[in-house]
């Protein structure tokens, strides 16, 4: 009676290759990743930066007046 013996190789998750990755995976990592944090930092900052813009504006208006419905 011959018992098996169980695999304690661990399996990488991904790719599977150690591998430096090339050119165009960090290209293409690095401009995901960047368009990912562009796309929070538009979603934050875009009614503040109409806010401050329509503060400075001439004729000078007060939050309240930028904020009102009228």
């Amino acid at each position: 009676m011959a018992a098996a013996k169980a695999s304690l190789k661990i399996k990488g998750k991904g790719k599977g290759s150690k591998e430096s990755p090339s050119k165009y995976e960090l290209f293409k990592d690095w401009t995901n990743w960047s368009l990912k944090k562009a796309k929070v930092a538009t979603h934050y900052g875009f009614i503040p930066l109409i806010i401050i813009l329509g503060m400075k504006s001439d004729p000078n208006t007060h939050l309240f007046q930028l904020l009102s419905p009228v």
